[in-house]
């Protein structure tokens, strides 16, 4: 990708000297990235009960005080890891140019963007959807309307899963930031209410969700490269990252045999197909994921 180094967004917390401090968290609902659901997804299938309806609630790919933009600790002086402030101006140079997007796309469907925060945080944090720690992967929290990310996280993305590059990272918090798009319009509002009234069908409601999150990343990815931001192999590394968390593929990494009954995220090919979607048409009218299930 092409992007210009500029600083630190107004709109990231950055709690990586902070941490958490693993009080318990303020409500239900935190939701799990690569580590936790590779978990979860065994106990399921060994015990055949769904234990990811234990962590109902925000999106993921999950402060117990508030720390200002920039800030490592409360009251303290900013974190300046010289090996990771590359990429916290990377993710910063995404989060504004996400959020910038939306601002305008927004507006044709009757809405108005309003501002995500993203929290950077190292071993663990507090949200208003829970406690997590970094094996909870990055995750959008409804009820502060927050992404959280530990940047340890794409390590794991490139090292164990075969997802590196600039766009796969940028697709990471663009999937977040589809998911504060979907709390402003009250979509997963919505889902939840489906969810409680055809509990048969939650898994089924919750890969909806998400499928649409990839599209709405895809989206972003489309008006970049009207912009002349992606370079040759961007896309391909984008499609290689919603490949690498398909709920099937990690169910295999767990050694499990893939259960399409458990899938919470979609498949590995719904989740390309999707985000393609999304990258393709620049249309976030086309990213009606819950079409499929009527």
């Amino acid at each position: 990708m092409k992007w210009t180094r500029g600083g630190r967004s107004a709109n990231l917390e950055d709690q990586r000297g902070g941490g958490s401090a693993y009080g318990g968290g303020r409500g239900p609902g935190m939701k799990l990235g690569i580590g936790g659901f590779l978990l979860l997804a065994v106990l399921s299938l060994v015990f055949k009960k769904d234990f990811f309806a234990l962590v109902g609630g925000g999106g993921a790919l999950a402060p117990s005080a508030d720390v200002s933009a920039g800030s490592g600790v409360p009251g303290g002086g900013a974190i300046s890891d010289p090996q990771e402030e590359e990429l916290v101006e990377f993710v910063s140079f995404v989060l504004d140019d996400a959020q910038a997007t939306w601002t305008k796309l927004l507006p044709a469907v009757g809405k108005t963007y309003s501002d995500a925060k993203l929290v950077l945080f190292r071993d663990g944090v507090d949200s208003a959807c829970g406690t997590a720690g970094s094996s909870s992967g990055p995750f959008y929290c409804p009820g502060d309307q927050k992404l959280y990310i530990d940047l340890g996280f794409y390590s794991e993305l490139k090292d164990r899963f075969g997802a590196p590059g600039d766009f796969a990272q940028a697709y990471v918090i663009t999937h977040e930031i589809g998911h504060h798009v979907q709390h402003l319009l009250g979509i997963d509002e919505a889902v939840r209410e489906k969810q409680a009234a055809d509990p048969r069908n939650e898994n089924a409601y919750s890969v909806a969700l998400e499928l649409q999150a990839d599209c709405f990343a895809g989206v972003w990815g489309h008006e970049t490269a009207q912009r002349g931001i992606l370079e040759k192999g961007d896309v391909e590394e984008g499609l290689n990252a919603a490949a690498a968390i398909g709920d099937d593929r990690m169910q295999r990494a767990a050694g499990r045999r893939v259960s399409p009954d458990a899938f919470t995220h979609g498949s590995s090919e719904q989740r390309v197909a999707w985000f393609r979607k999304g990258l393709e048409s620049g249309d976030m009218k086309a990213c009606d994921t819950f079409r499929a299930m009527r």
